[in-house]
């Protein structure tokens, strides 16, 4: 594909958010070490992943990741060749729209005008060169002051995914069709979620996002004035050897809200790419057992662990180090990661969530 016109990849920059916890691929994603710093799907991280998809396009410096305190030390080291000063760290986790926001910060004292790309830090995307494709075309379009996010074309109706409704064509950029956004819905339930992908007009909410830095600092301004009012003091400051202190000061006092509900919902001028990339947001043991290779009736492996298995179908078993025998399974999800087995249904592993927290009720943060 040509080079974007005007020279936009030369001012384009990459923020990653990697603060999440992970829950749904507990007991392997923990507080302590979460999914996103797990080599989960190959032998390289998810972060390492993300990062690797992102390199052909714009050089390691202006690549950042906001991570949780917790986890800054895993991240630089399992990133040494990003500057240690392009890992932000939040002195507490209070929803993505303030953590687009720190990345914004420190974009913005790079260059005010510059094209910023919002990525997490766990996803699957098997077609990297397309993906990247994509997102110079979104660069393009966010140039021109659009709000731009990447919607997945649905493969069938899931529940776990916020959507997307498309409205009418606005350009086509070196054929790839850009579209008007009507608006954003929050994860349906299944028999509208079907109704979704019958259309062909919905696509799925992948939470990737582009905009120039400015515009996204202004859209903050109107929608999320208290929030912007914070990220003004922390601006101030950035650079100064008042930083960390008016970061740890002002942090608290943001409001914890999703950059979708705060602005891609509210806002005017927000477009969509539609991608069909090979997209997962590995969101459960079931979704992560989609993406692997399958053995003999459609089993899926995972570690160094052997399976003996007699007529056992469609499961995925994770046991390192260990031989795990299964007689007669059908659509089972078994875990052992050595002080937890998980043993659930692969029609119940968005349940792990509530398993989780039915632990931290109980106080249970050794498994945690």
């Amino acid at each position: 594909m040509p080079p974007v016109q005007g020279g936009l990849t030369d001012r384009l920059h990459v923020v990653i958010l990697a603060g999440g916890v992970g829950t749904r691929l507990w007991p392997r994603s923990r507080r302590r070490c979460p999914k996103q710093l797990l080599d989960i799907v190959d032998r390289r991280t998810m972060l390492q992943n993300t990062v690797d998809r992102v390199l052909p396009l714009v050089p390691p410096e202006r690549i950042r990741v906001v991570t949780g305190r917790e986890y800054a030390g895993q991240v630089r080291e399992q990133l040494p060749d990003l500057p240690a000063a392009n890992v932000l760290v939040e002195p507490s986790g209070r929803g993505t729209a303030p953590s687009v926001g720190l990345g914004a910060v420190a974009v913005a004292h790079a260059d005010l005008g510059a094209i910023m790309v919002s990525l997490h830090a766990d996803h699957v995307i098997a077609d990297a060169a397309r993906f990247r494709e994509l997102l110079l075309v979104a660069a393009e379009v966010a140039a021109g002051g659009d709000l731009v996010t990447l919607g997945i074309r649905p493969g069938y109706p899931e529940t776990a995914y916020g959507y997307i409704e498309r409205g009418r064509l606005t350009r086509r950029i070196r054929g790839v069709s850009v579209f008007r956004v009507s608006r954003f819905i929050e994860k349906p339930p299944a028999e509208q979620a079907a109704s979704f992908v019958r259309t062909g007009r919905y696509l799925w909410n992948s939470g990737m996002f582009v905009w120039r830095v400015d515009t996204i600092l202004e859209a903050m301004r109107r929608w999320l004035p208290e929030l912007s009012h914070q990220l003004d003091r922390i601006i101030a400051a950035w650079g100064t050897s008042a930083q960390e202190a008016t970061l740890a000061e002002v942090w608290e006092r943001t409001p914890s809200v999703s950059i979708d509900v705060g602005i891609m919902e509210r806002a005017e001028r927000v477009a969509v790419v539609p991608a069909d990339i090979g997209w997962s947001d590995v969101g459960s043991w079931a979704s992560l057992a989609d993406l692997m290779a399958t053995r003999s009736g459609g089993n899926v492996v995972l570690g160094e662990g052997e399976h003996l298995d007699l007529d056992t179908e469609d499961s995925l078993i994770y046991a390192p180090g260990r031989t795990v025998a299964t007689i007669g399974l059908r659509g089972l999800i078994v875990v052992d990661t050595g002080d937890v087995l998980l043993v659930c249904p692969k029609s119940r592993a968005q349940d792990v969530r509530q398993l989780v927290d039915k632990l931290r009720q109980a106080g249970r943060h050794d498994l945690l």
